[in-house]
């Protein structure tokens, strides 16, 4: 493929799946190692009815009206899992996979009896995103990333998701010591005096801003992929925290770039006439790599939480 193509057609989706995968996998290293995993998966789905209730009341989709419509979506969902836990006298656990599923399910029939037909939002953009679709029309090769005028046309996607990792990457960076002493001994954190519940909601609030952002182009798949299996697939391989971190983005960026590749070029490989999903395939490729991580990993049958 040459530039004039792979520039217009490729780079865009390609980068914007790179930046969502590690915006989604640096707090998952945290969320993995609190054993707190399937907080990326509940955020993912409890956030959809807000994004489409905020679409219904403002007629658009913009990035401020999905994040207070997530919002509202996250509050609700916990006042639901409080009064079921409650009143019907059953476990947490229970609790939140009924409330998760049920608000994912409205969201779904909000989606399929709402007019979305005039923007990417609908049953399938909610589950798979719209990343093939994220293509450049303004660029005509390598010179147009020099361009001020090709460089206004870029997809809205792909600023947004590089402002989120930069704020998901400040808040590590800023809050490191706390969330690592908070992670390993969350008695001797408040001891030192480290506001553990302060340092976790901010990382919950971290993770839904990431959730949020990278559901309107990659779709809940990627996203549920991302929290878990990159960090997951990095604690085989180290007992270092900071390495730790630095494999998941490895793990991140290399299963958004092959599962990209894959999904245009390997059904065509294996005479395919078509291409599958670019979501699908992201999320397969992450999940191949905690597979081998898992075999091969030197960390693999070690117990025990990483190091600092």
């Amino acid at each position: 493929m040459s530039g004039a193509e792979f520039v217009p057609l490729s780079l865009p989706p390609l980068v914007i799946g790179v930046l969502a995968a590690v915006a989604c996998a640096l707090p998952g290293n945290f969320l993995v190692l609190r054993k707190q995993a399937l907080i990326g998966d509940a955020i993912s789905h409890v956030v959809l009815p807000g994004i489409v209730v905020a679409f219904l009341v403002t007629g658009v989709v913009s990035a401020w009206p999905m994040m207070i419509g997530a919002a509202l979506a996250a509050l609700v969902a916990v006042g639901l899992i409080e009064a079921i836990r409650r009143l019907g006298r059953i476990e947490p656990g229970a609790a939140m996979g009924v409330v998760f599923t049920a608000m994912f399910a409205g969201g779904v029939l909000l989606l399929e009896q709402s007019d979305t037909s005039s923007v990417h939002l609908d049953v399938e953009h909610a589950l798979y995103g719209n990343l093939e679709s994220l293509i450049w029309l303004d660029a005509t090769g390598w010179q147009s990333l020099w361009d001020p005028v090709a460089l206004a046309g870029l997809p809205d996607e792909l600023l947004r998701m590089a402002i989120t990792l930069l704020v998901v990457g400040l808040f590590t960076w800023v809050l490191w010591r706390p969330l690592k002493i908070s992670t390993f001994d969350a008695g001797f954190a408040e001891a030192v005096g480290v506001p553990t519940g302060t340092v976790g909601l901010g990382l919950v609030v971290v993770s839904a801003i990431a959730a949020v952002a990278a559901f309107d182009a990659v779709g809940s798949i990627i996203v549920i992929a991302m929290f878990i299996c990159p960090p997951a697939a990095a604690r085989m391989m180290t007992n270092s925290l900071e390495r730790q971190v630095f494999w998941s983005v490895v793990f991140a960026v290399l299963s958004a770039v092959l599962g990209y590749v894959f999904a245009g070029y390997g059904p065509l490989w294996f005479g395919a006439a078509n291409a599958v999903s670019a979501a699908g395939m992201i999320a397969t490729v992450s999940g191949i790599l905690l597979g081998l991580a898992a075999v091969f990993g030197p960390c693999r049958t070690r117990s025990g939480a990483p190091v600092a």
